[in-house]
């Protein structure tokens, strides 16, 4: 009986230890998947937030056209010549650069 009892406690002294496989795949997850995504909305942010007017943009649904207005929530955008349309800021996709396409082309 006694035997039993010093076997038991002799295999439950890695406690800590096996969280460590755990952790670690944790920190893997974020170096791989969490962070790049992060950093991709970041400059997403960044992209929006330097929208002017002249820009030729594509939005989220591939509408392209220029920036004709820009406000803090929307942005006006001309896809032909007098049809202007109204769309929020954050569903611009890209900001194509002057004689070029969009970067994500």
């Amino acid at each position: 009986m006694l035997d039993f009892f010093a076997a038991s406690t002799s295999q439950s002294g890695g406690g800590l230890l096996g969280f460590v496989p755990i952790i670690g795949m944790i920190l893997i997850f974020w170096f791989l998947l969490f962070r790049p995504q992060m950093k991709r909305a970041k400059e997403h942010q960044e992209k929006v937030a330097s929208l002017k007017k002249n820009d030729k943009v594509v939005t989220a649904g591939g509408i392209v056209g220029k920036v004709t207005k820009v406000d803090d929530d929307y942005a006006e955008v001309e896809i032909a010549q007098g049809t202007r349309i109204k769309v929020v800021k954050s569903t611009i996709g890209d900001i194509i650069a002057p004689g070029g396409k969009a970067a994500n082309d």
